[in-house]
């Protein structure tokens, strides 16, 4: 008579191959060190999540892609000296990922401009001339290229230039660069200029090196205004195939509107803002931040003392295809955000695209806050920050996954 199967003996119990895959597609997209370590578990577990239908499905199930870390940089009146151990730009990690640091000189002195899709835009404000250049943190790969006209960096954007792409995972392939300039003169005339620039998937030493693109500048938009500029850092946001950027004005007193361009038509304009002053004060420009609102629509959040005020705007009727202006919301975020001293002013700093998140600065560091449900958590100690930027991204596993990945 055969012995008893012992449990030391007894083999391990297996799950359908349909099965793992479900078990995969569960893994937390902001947690992208779970996809790493389990490509690392078995061949088998590696060939699923590199196979040809598991992004799109993980994609699918998890819906907007998560925020991996942000960008921020300093008001230029605190910027770090030199020699300082503190650089004065730097990607803080929000989840378990290793993005690949670029090999650019005097990285230090960079600022991030904007991220989107993937994909980082840098200038050197205090480098001039330098180039800009645009940095996939996935690949570790940049891309450099000149401005336009010179030295005068009043805005700029950076977006895939993929038709179809649903841009949850957007890794290699052309971008396109919009940059804005604000010339003064007879009147301040606003222009954009766009050029495509191609993203190589490895990076070697023939696709890095500095590139004399081909610039395509818009009709110019007269402001009605002595002066005009783009608060420093503040990224647009992305409507359909419309770029919408704050803009402050400058005529005897200060107002705020949005400046917006229409890529399909290459037209720009403007849109005036409801009036907001209160107590007679003027305007300043981190006290407002645009918003890409549900069903399309546009709208901006504005502080004034404690309180935010959300409003919104049909971009489907009206001139300029624009309805009038509608505030649906206030919050006291007195109620609501840890604040030490009630007199001292908030600060609107970012937000989250294709979300409802917002970032606010209070005397006790940077807060994160849900628009939807008025969740928040605390993101940073300092309330310094001159702008916060977020990457998101899903994490690809069909990109090389090295032991540095492995590692972080």
């Amino acid at each position: 008579m055969p012995p008893p199967t012992t449990p030391a003996t007894r083999p391990a119990p297996t799950l359908p191959d349909e099965l793992i895959e479900e078990v995969l597609l569960r893994l937390p997209p902001d947690e992208p060190s779970s996809l790493v370590r389990a490509s690392l578990a078995s061949n088998f577990w590696l060939g699923v999540l590199t196979g040809p239908t598991f992004s799109g499905r993980y994609r699918e199930r998890h819906g907007a892609p998560p925020m991996l870390g942000f960008f921020y940089s300093w008001p230029h009146e605190d910027r770090h000296e030199e020699g300082d151990e503190e650089p004065v730009q730097r990607f803080v990690f929000t989840t378990k990922f290793g993005a690949r640091i670029p090999e650019v000189e005097e990285w230090q002195d960079y600022e991030a401009l904007d991220c989107r899709h993937g994909r980082v835009l840098f200038g050197n404000p205090f480098g001039c001339p330098a180039p800009l250049f645009v940095w996939d943190p996935m690949t570790g790969c940049p891309r450099y290229l000149e401005e336009p006209d010179g030295c005068s960096n009043e805005g700029a954007t950076v977006l895939c230039a993929v038709s179809g792409c649903d841009h949850r995972a957007c890794h290699g392939g052309p971008v396109r660069v919009v940059f804005f300039t604000l010339g003064e003169g007879d009147g301040c005339v606003a222009h954009a200029s766009v050029a495509l620039l191609e993203m190589d998937d490895e990076c070697s030493q023939s696709s890095c090196l500095d590139l004399q693109l081909e610039w395509t500048v818009s009709s110019g938009l007269q402001l009605e205004a002595k002066h005009a500029f783009i608060p420093p850092t503040m990224a647009p946001v992305l409507i359909k195939d419309a770029l919408y950027f704050m803009l402050s004005l400058v005529d005897g007193v200060r107002d705020m509107a949005i400046l917006k361009f229409d890529m399909g038509s290459d037209a720009l304009s403007l849109i005036d803002l409801p009036d907001v002053r209160s107590n007679g004060l003027p305007l300043i420009e981190h006290s407002f931040i645009p918003l890409a609102m549900g069903d399309d629509d546009l709208g901006f959040a504005q502080v004034d003392g404690l309180t935010l005020n959300l409003w919104s705007s049909s971009t489907q009727t009206g001139a300029d295809g624009l309805g009038s202006w509608t505030q649906h919301r206030v919050v006291d975020l007195n109620n609501l955000l840890p604040i030490q001293n009630p007199k001292e002013s908030l600060r609107l700093i970012g937000s989250v695209e294709g979300n409802d998140i917002i970032f606010v600065t209070t005397d006790l560091g940077i807060y994160q806050i849900s628009l939807k449900s008025l969740r928040w958590k605390k993101l940073w100690k300092s309330e310094k920050f001159g702008a916060l930027i977020p990457y998101m991204s899903f994490y690809n596993p069909q990109e090389r996954i090295n032991p540095y990945d492995a590692a972080h």
